[in-house]
């Protein structure tokens, strides 16, 4: 089992770049390697891996520094593999502003050019601050739980740490197929037990790309 708890001590030195790059293209294919299941272990129905990635609020974004602030803590396929993670980890509300934690399976990075998320979205749930670290554990048991009900359609999970607000979003593989986004919908206002009047958002990947791509600041 793979697990990396300094991810979390992040780092803005940006001669670390290519070393990053260099890294995940080592993760990617030390991940084709099944883990090891403990006899006596709760068998997930898939293998997931955990990121963290964290950016200063001061500095640009770019999909390339996007990708080279990835950081892989760990990944898992039992139950108790996942907790072995997880207890170790800070939660989303001791985490400093612009850091994220990306759940996916294993395979499926976190980012919208991914194969299986081109044709994607994501629902987004806007958090008032102090209730991230509840929702996202609550999120994150129901994946592994497979209360969604959705099949193969689920990619992962994202919490995000910002200055105001938290925000807590689910991707999933086909953007067209309304009957899944809305079991989607459904399921995560449930899980989160989220007040009837919440506002959810669902975008696209490529409209997500879109947006990002319009905004000059990030292509520097």
């Amino acid at each position: 089992m793979s697990n990396k708890f300094e991810a979390l001590k992040t780092s803005d030195d940006s001669g670390e770049d290519e070393n990053c790059s260099k890294d995940l293209q080592k993760i990617e294919k030390d991940a084709l390697t099944p883990l090891t299941i403990p006899p006596g272990d709760h068998k997930l129905q898939y293998e997931y891996w955990l990121w963290f990635s964290h950016r200063s609020p001061g500095k640009q974004a770019s999909v390339q520094n996007y990708d080279q602030n990835l950081k892989l803590i760990g990944r898992f396929a039992s139950v108790e593999q996942f907790w072995a993670i997880y207890s170790h980890l800070a939660r989303p509300s001791e985490l400093q502003s612009h850091s994220d934690f990306h759940l996916f399976k294993v395979g499926i990075k976190p980012m919208w050019e991914d194969t299986a998320n081109q044709r994607g979205g994501k629902w987004i749930v806007r958090l008032r601050k102090g209730l991230a670290s509840r929702c996202w554990e609550n999120l994150v048991l129901a994946m592994l739980g497979e209360q969604f009900m959705v099949g193969e359609e689920i990619c992962g999970a994202v919490v995000s740490i910002r200055f105001q607000e938290d925000i807590i979003s689910v991707w999933n593989k086909t953007a067209q197929d309304a009957g899944t986004t809305a079991r989607i919908r459904d399921t995560l206002r449930r899980v989160l037990n989220l007040p009837p009047n919440t506002i959810l958002e669902y975008k696209t990947h490529i409209d997500s790309l879109k947006a990002w791509k319009a905004v000059p600041s990030t292509n520097n």
